[in-house]
């Protein structure tokens, strides 16, 4: 769309550090007419936070900005890259236009963001799949799926694999309540096996067990992993039943991306696409229900977005004795 407009479009590699660095490839209809079936990202993401250093990355990226005759920058990204633009937007002037994208789904004023679908995906296969050695060995399995502010790919996950209970961010872990619906479960179904889904940033009640801790990243987030294997320790040791973890990392994130998540990338690009063509900056584009709509940057990175308690409640109903 936007090529048929005459306008040149550049790929800033590896995220802010492209454009920081001034690393760039030009991408055109002919490089990118056969990327809809495929994962990840052509152009690489990084973890780097120009505004750890912003006396020094910030004049380079207006210089890059200058040099390079940008006249719009999508930024295509979860809340950290989307917080970054905002800046870049509100504080530096620059035409900036933003993409949801994190398998997260953390990002406020949308209902969904393109990633998420197809990580659940991932995540329910691989439940399944390990559901078969749980019913051989009648064994606990603790599956740890990512989610460290937000537990959307729990909450699916585990709803859709009927796991026997999810834990969440949003909700401190009860571990009395944990081991009573899994021996409830047990005495009370025709399986003798059980299954946990944990998003990596679950943390126990306060005073019941140490709450994982870890390095800080570029922006500020501590580095989770962990909680898988102290729920097995834990599980295991008060209920007798033999328990194994499997901490799924970026497989999660990996592979040939859902037919929901491909119809969602291309109608979020395309619209972003028409916002630069508009000049209708410091917007980002959004899902409420089936509709592309329109949104301040600012409403998107306002705060994140939880797992909403209803749909939690429902999963719970599935779960609990």
């Amino acid at each position: 769309k936007v090529n048929r407009a005459g306008k040149k479009v550049l790929g800033f590699l590896d995220g802010w550090k492209g454009l920081v660095e001034g690393n760039f490839v030009e991408l055109d209809v002919e490089g990118t007419s056969e990327i809809v079936p495929l994962g990840g990202t052509i152009i690489g993401t990084s973890r780097t936070n120009p505004y750890k250093n912003e006396k020094e990355n910030i004049p380079k990226i207006k210089k890059v900005w200058a040099e390079t005759d940008l006249e719009v920058l999508v930024a295509v990204g979860g809340d950290d890259t989307l917080s970054v633009a905002h800046r870049l937007f509100s504080e530096e002037k620059l035409n900036i236009v933003a993409v949801p994208k994190t398998i997260d789904n953390d990002i406020s004023a949308t209902d969904f963001t393109f990633g998420f679908d197809t990580a659940v995906n991932n995540a329910v296969e691989a439940i399944d799949k390990v559901r078969t050695t749980a019913d051989s060995h009648h064994r606990v399995f603790v599956v740890e799926v990512m989610g460290r502010h937000a537990g959307w790919i729990a909450t699916y996950a585990g709803l859709a694999s009927g796991a026997d209970v999810i834990l969440i961010p949003e909700k401190e872990i009860n571990m009395d309540e944990v081991i009573e619906i899994l021996k409830h479960n047990r005495e009370h179904s025709h399986h003798k096996y059980n299954i946990v889904v944990t998003a990596e940033g679950a943390v126990f009640k306060k005073g019941d067990y140490i709450t994982q801790q870890g390095e800080l990243d570029e922006f500020g987030n501590v580095m989770l992993g962990g909680i898988a294997d102290q729920l097995s320790r834990i599980i295991e040791k008060r209920t007798g039943f033999e328990t194994r973890m499997l901490v799924l990392g970026h497989l999660q994130r990996g592979g040939t991306p859902s037919a929901f998540d491909r119809v969602l990338g291309i109608r979020y690009g395309a619209r972003a696409a028409q916002l630069a063509l508009d000049g209708d900056f410091g917007k980002m584009v959004a899902l409420r229900g089936i509709d592309i709509v329109v949104v301040d940057i600012a409403e998107g990175v306002a705060e994140t977005k939880k797992v909403d308690a209803q749909l939690f409640k429902t999963a719970e109903d599935f779960f609990h004795p």
